[in-house]
């Protein structure tokens, strides 16, 4: 029955161990279904997904103590602390942070009794022992600082406490030595063999060295379940009928090294989901903290913050910009809140309209509008195309012919500032006749920066930029 349990572990723990591991994915943007365990941020569970080492082997060695027996290693009756030898290898699989199985080969002797075998018998009546034993057993490895590892730690994490415990089969030889200091085999118990099943479970306190090596202390218990491995002899012996337990067992403590297999950077068993979300939120948050709206306030309280605001003393009810600037839709110099005709331009003397001997111009006989150029640059920008279009309808409306007139600011010589404005307007030009005005009603004219809407803009460096781009501009004039 026992053999049996253990075939069944093994079958179960094989393939899980071959098979798990831990993985990130890449979302492909689908909706979450059952497949993706409610979350959209899911691939297939491939070797290629893998973030983390997730095999290592281990070794190390120990001194295995009986201590529930007839026959013990520690003080027993007159005689002393007798201490053996062990070793241990184990091929490691970390299947989640927390949790992992190994398989691992145990070799040792244990020494117990009143004297070392080693040694003559004191007296008569003394009796030594000693038992060497092979182990093969499978064994559950719960990380435990992973799973009571708190959410607010921040520290570096270079130790973990482990738990273990597992089924395997255990084969020894146990050797009795008495008075006569004569030593005699007792008992013989084979591998793999019904009575040949033990458990054994503990902890160990691992410190990372580094990416690749682990140091280990292990403190195991092994439950025998055998009356007979102390060597005291068969079970109706007088040696065995000392004590009523029916299983020997001892402790092994070891010291042992773990060797991290794969080509990543951490092993899963040294990872923390729990920190590396809360790190992420952490990041997040401090991100969002930097952010702060409006520090100097809204003084003209135009709607834009005044740390950007390029025109801090803006009229009240006065239409402005991205930048908080005062809107002069024909570029006249007069802001559309004071502007008699808004998209005509006009001297401040007659509220933005233009001199006339019928009068001046109201803003319901004309819709046309200038546009603005970023610098050095002749390209029409599509925020204009708007402005543009209107000025398709109304000159189409119109019996009248008119100027597209370029300008720019200070910057650059007069020759090559004469070409540039001289490309802008021809390009609003054909950009109008593109668009259905007739070729006649228009003349492209290039005035360079001899045109400036703000003529204290010389140089450039005078004035904000707001100002120098108000210069370069493209406007209409009836001829």
């Amino acid at each position: 029955m026992k053999l049996s349990l253990a075939i069944v572990a093994f079958a179960l723990a094989i393939p899980s161990a071959t098979y798990a591991q831990d993985s990130t994915a890449v979302s492909k943007g689908e909706y979450p279904n059952t497949f993706s365990s409610g979350s959209a941020n899911v691939s297939p569970f491939t070797n290629q997904s893998k973030r983390f080492n997730d095999w290592s082997i281990s070794a190390g060695v120990g001194v295995p103590l009986l201590q529930s027996a007839d026959l013990t290693s520690i003080k027993n009756g007159n005689g002393k602390n007798l201490f053996g030898y062990s070793a241990y290898v184990s091929i490691d699989k970390a299947i989640t942070h927390a949790f992992g199985i190994n398989l691992q080969y145990d070799r040792g002797e244990t020494r117990q009794g009143w004297f070392n075998t080693k040694d003559s018998a004191p007296d008569a009546s003394a009796v030594g022992a000693r038992t060497q034993y092979d182990a093969i057993s499978i064994l559950g490895d719960i990380n435990f600082s992973n799973l009571l590892r708190r959410v607010d730690n921040h520290s570096p994490y270079r130790w973990a406490l482990h738990g273990y415990a597992g089924v395997g089969t255990i084969a020894y030889r146990a050797y009795q030595k008495d008075g006569s200091n004569r030593q005699t085999l007792m008992t013989e118990v084979k591998p793999f063999q019904l009575g040949s099943m033990f458990f054994q479970a503990g902890t160990g306190l691992k410190f990372k060295v580094n990416r690749r090596i682990d140091i280990e202390g292990r403190l195991m218990y092994v439950v025998t379940g055998d009356d007979e491995f102390d060597g005291g002899g068969d079970a109706y012996s007088a040696i065995n009928k000392r004590s009523e337990q029916v299983s020997d067992n001892f402790f092994n403590a070891t010291l042992g090294v773990s060797l991290k297999l794969g080509k990543h950077e951490s092993h899963l068993m040294w990872h923390d989901p729990l920190q590396e979300i809360y790190y992420k939120l952490d990041v997040l948050a401090n991100k969002n903290q930097d952010i702060e709206v409006c520090k100097k306030g809204d003084a003209d309280n135009d709607g834009v913050c005044d740390d950007w605001d390029r025109q801090l003393d803006t009229p009240a009810g006065a239409r402005v910009d991205g930048a908080g600037v005062a809107l002069d839709t024909d570029l006249d110099g007069v802001i559309d809140l004071y502007d008699k005709c808004v998209t005509v331009p006009g001297p401040v003397e007659n509220n933005g309209c233009p001199v006339a001997t019928t009068g001046p111009v109201v803003e319901t006989e004309t819709k046309l509008e200038g546009i603005e150029f970023d610098l050095n640059s002749d390209r029409i920008l599509p925020s204009n195309t708007p402005i543009l279009n209107n000025a398709v309808n109304y000159i189409n409306s119109s019996n009248g012919s008119y100027n597209v007139i370029g300008a720019t600011d200070t910057r650059g010589t007069d020759a090559y500032n004469q070409k540039l404005s001289e490309r802008r307007a021809n390009n609003v030009k054909n950009y109008l006749i593109k668009n259905g005005v007739q070729t006649g009603k228009l003349q492209a004219i290039g005035k360079g920066e001899k045109d400036l809407k703000y003529p204290e803009c010389e140089p450039a460096t005078k004035c904000p930029e707001w100002k120098n781009r108000a210069n370069r501009r493209v406007y209409f004039e009836a001829k």
